[in-house]
């Protein structure tokens, strides 16, 4: 007899992001290990939804059975405070945390605090918490009061795809990451433009719609800067395996991470890796795989373009280091195990 879930996330469940794509692989792997999953989208607008929607939102998980078992993806949970302290003692409640919402970049203090307030309070009522990295663990246990035996850590899978030739003249830099000011593109774009005089052409894979006003800012800087013809804004595409495999250096300069499911994508196909000391990114990119800058350093980030695009040698040890970690990496399967052990254990 097959277990019963309710998955509820915000917005659309198809958007081409890495929490989605989490969710989605999560829920294709509990189905194919005997579980009933019940699909529930919240709405849109979420972390901020307008008065409506969030009442709608809460009303639509209110609906749930009584002893309901319901997986929440944090993007919604975290200011779903208040009816999770209503509905605490009626459902089965299992928060699903990428990163809190506090650490997501261009917030000020006083949106910071109230993210963090709601996420912690919400979090409370939660009787297990599934989170993406060892990173997010810790800091829920330091900075929300979860305790460290309320929360799993079921990083997400990698699926094997061809490793990058790494043989492009020009070398190919390419980067991926939804064009929010997160991802750091900007500082990438500023990078590359102090490496104008070395031979390079680089594609930028990304949602430009999602957050439209970074998407044109970014456009306008590369235009400004005289890159258009060397950098390509692309958008979206469905298959980036097959493009990192035709590249020669991977590069995001994310500001956070909560995990970063494509720079495992990247070590798995032998990219040496550029990236920003933050977040989960350490944890996932070893040393000898990449190059570590500060985060918003964009002279630290053009000269580990530099290093990269003038040492070949040091590019080949660096790809080399990179395939032997992607090797390592569990798959989905794996990471649907943890959560349905985790999803068992706390009825």
């Amino acid at each position: 007899m097959s277990q019963s879930i309710t998955f509820a996330y915000p917005g659309d469940l198809s958007l081409n992001t890495g929490g989605y794509a989490y969710d989605r692989r999560v829920i294709a792997g509990l189905l194919e290990s005997g579980w009933s999953v019940q699909r529930l989208s919240l709405g849109e607008g979420f972390p901020a939804p307008s008065p409506e929607m969030k009442r709608e939102a809460e009303r639509r998980l209110s609906a749930l059975p009584d002893g309901g078992l319901v997986i929440i993806d944090g993007l919604a949970f975290g200011v779903l405070d208040e009816w999770a302290e209503r509905e605490t003692r009626r459902l089965r409640i299992v928060a699903l945390v990428h990163h809190p919402l506090a650490l997501e970049t261009g917030l000020d203090s006083t949106q910071q605090s109230r993210f963090h307030d709601c996420e912690r309070h919400a979090l409370s009522f939660a009787r297990h918490v599934v989170v993406t990295s060892p990173m997010t663990a810790r800091t829920l246990v330091a900075d929300y009061g979860i305790r460290s035996h309320q929360i799993t850590v079921a990083i997400p899978g990698t699926d094997p795809a061809s490793i990058a030739t790494g043989n492009g003249d020009p070398p190919h830099i390419i980067s991926i990451g939804t064009l929010t000011p997160r991802k750091g593109h900007d500082v990438l774009v500023s990078a590359l433009k102090a490496m104008e005089h070395l031979p390079w052409r680089a594609t930028i894979i990304g949602s430009q719609t999602l957050n439209p006003e970074t998407a044109t800012l970014l456009r306008r800087q590369v235009e400004a800067l005289g890159l258009a013809d060397r950098i390509s804004l692309a958008g979206e595409c469905d298959d980036t395996r097959a493009l990192l495999a035709g590249a020669d250096i991977f590069a995001l300069a994310s500001r956070f991470e909560g995990y970063g499911m494509v720079f495992a994508e990247a070590l798995s196909q032998g990219l040496p890796i550029i990236a920003c000391r933050t977040g989960a990114i350490p944890e996932v990119v070893p040393e000898d795989a990449g190059l570590l800058v500060p985060v918003d350093d964009v002279g630290a980030f053009a000269q580990a373009l530099h290093s990269l695009l003038t040492d070949k040698t040091l590019r080949r040890a660096k790809a080399e280091a990179a395939r032997r970690a992607g090797a390592q990496l569990p798959g989905w399967t794996t990471t649907v195990d943890i959560i349905s052990t985790a999803l068992r254990a706390n009825p």
